[in-house]
């Protein structure tokens, strides 16, 4: 299937919501691992979501380029090509973009959807997010607002966050403490300033003890009635009901009666980076202390070509994240659940 369009993004959406599941959200720096995501998508019979950080677009960009929006243009020029010969929708996102970069990245590719879209075309991704946790609430939605109105003009669903996700993640440091727990004034704030979807359609990080990067179950408190609380009481005040999107960050070491209460409160997309890089580069590692002898060069000796050739060892990495994104859509109730099944 092609990527996602504006109308079949929102049917995904949609469905995760009613149906009380997640799509997991991979990101992905590289062709490989694209391919990789795509794979255990198809393979989970799950649609999903591919998406790139700041880091990840200017690393697509050239290791020295270091360009966010031409990795990010690239990585997508390459995704609407292999996605066609998938069986599964995928939608394309970019991560978080704290308030210093939003010039480099999101609002240059709005701006390039928008044109898109003029043209009669479909937006190049199909959500941005903004990562305004590290600036007062009232700023942060003031530029969501500015940045809801350019999006839903260009047909793309906006990500937010309200509430700070501790841990660190491509140089955005956050510290574990209360602040990672968004409150209830928080979530009523929210939609008195963006309204509740006739603004435009946003996604929404609400935090309850999420961390990025490693840690084991048991490390960092999470709270999911935090998510129940929030919505039952925006909720009540708009007369809707589990009235917000939700996305869950920081989700490496989590349980799984964690994650799935998380879904129960309305998280319909979850951020999974951490593992799955892991499950892409052990069995690279695997790879090269197994065939040592045949990868080097050793004691003089010629190596073996069909040891050091990177398909070898990139085929075992693609199987091996790809078995990780099907377990996240496990985890998140999605498989089996493609809108083409």
């Amino acid at each position: 299937m092609p990527i996602a369009t504006p109308e079949v993004y929102a049917e995904m959406l949609d469905k995760a919501k009613q149906n009380r599941f997640a799509y997991p959200a991979i990101n992905v720096s590289s062709s490989q691992t694209l391919i990789a995501a795509i794979r255990g998508f198809a393979e989970a019979g799950s649609d999903g979501i591919v998406q790139v950080s700041t880091g990840g677009a200017e690393y697509l960009s050239g290791s020295t380029v270091k360009n966010m929006v031409t990795g990010s243009v690239a990585l997508a020029a390459y995704a609407h090509e292999v996605a066609k010969h998938y069986p599964v929708n995928i939608a394309l996102h970019t991560d978080h973009c704290p308030k210093d970069k939003l010039d480099g990245f999101v609002r240059p590719l709005l701006e390039i959807s928008a044109e898109r879209v003029a043209r009669g075309e479909n937006p190049l991704f199909q959500s941005h997010m903004w990562d305004g946790s590290a600036v007062p609430l009232d700023e942060n939605l003031e530029i969501a607002k500015e940045l809801l109105a350019k999006a839903a003009a260009a047909k793309i669903v906006l990500e937010i966050e309200v509430g700070v996700v501790g841990g660190e993640e491509d140089g955005v440091a956050n510290e574990i403490n209360d602040k990672l727990y968004t409150t209830v004034e928080d979530g009523l704030a929210t939609v008195e300033a963006l309204g509740a979807g006739e603004h435009g359609r946003y996604l929404t990080a609400l935090t309850f003890g999420n961390v990025h990067g490693v840690y084991k179950p048991g490390s960092v408190k999470l709270r999911p009635e935090i998510l129940k609380d929030i919505q039952d009481a925006v909720g009540a005040k708009i007369g809707k009901e589990r009235p917000f999107d939700l996305v869950f960050h920081g989700g490496s070491g989590s349980t799984l009666e964690e994650i799935r209460a998380a879904v129960d409160h309305g998280v319909i997309k979850m951020n999974v980076d951490t593992d799955t890089q892991y499950a892409f580069t052990r069995p690279v590692a695997a790879h090269m202390f197994g065939n040592y002898d045949g990868v080097l060069k050793v004691d003089g000796e010629v190596g073996n070509k069909k040891a050091y050739d990177p398909r070898a060892w990139g085929k075992a990495a693609e199987a091996g994240m790809a078995d990780r994104v099907k377990e996240a859509c496990e985890s998140l109730r999605s498989t089996g659940t493609s809108l083409n099944a």
